[in-house]
């Protein structure tokens, strides 16, 4: 994966703030303050650009905070940057497991592979969430 960070406009809304990606069309967050709406941003986009390399979509370069522009209409309150994990292409690699432990895995996955990378990035986002 490589990190980007994605420009994201923060909006007034009739109930709170709204945020969207420009690069990311679809992808929003919102908020009942400013903060909130901007903390939510990481997890829409996270969320965003996941649905995008599972359905193979091609996911856009970020752009420069200073070139995006604003929706026609849109009450602009601020303009930050997200920080987002752009998928990589998947690389062979070669491990040792024990192989009870294999033998379980594969009773209960369809795709060993998957199921390795899955369990893996939920054990590295809790261990980022403490």
């Amino acid at each position: 994966m490589a990190t980007a960070y994605y420009p994201a406009i923060i909006e007034r809304g009739p109930e709170g703030f709204g945020v969207y990606f420009p690069d990311l069309p679809g992808c929003v967050s919102a908020g009942r303050t400013v903060t909130e709406a901007a903390l939510g941003a990481e997890e829409a986009l996270h969320g965003h650009l996941a649905v995008m390399a599972e359905h193979g979509d091609a996911i856009p370069e970020a752009s420069a905070v200073d070139e995006v522009e604003a929706f026609e209409g849109s009450e602009e309150v601020a303009r930050i940057l997200v920080r987002g994990e752009r998928p990589g292409k998947a690389v062979r690699v070669q491990i040792s497991i024990e192989e009870g432990l294999l033998a379980r895995i594969d009773r209960v996955a369809a795709n060993r592979s998957r199921f390795l990378a899955e369990a893996a990035a939920a054990k590295l986002a809790a261990v980022a969430a403490i």
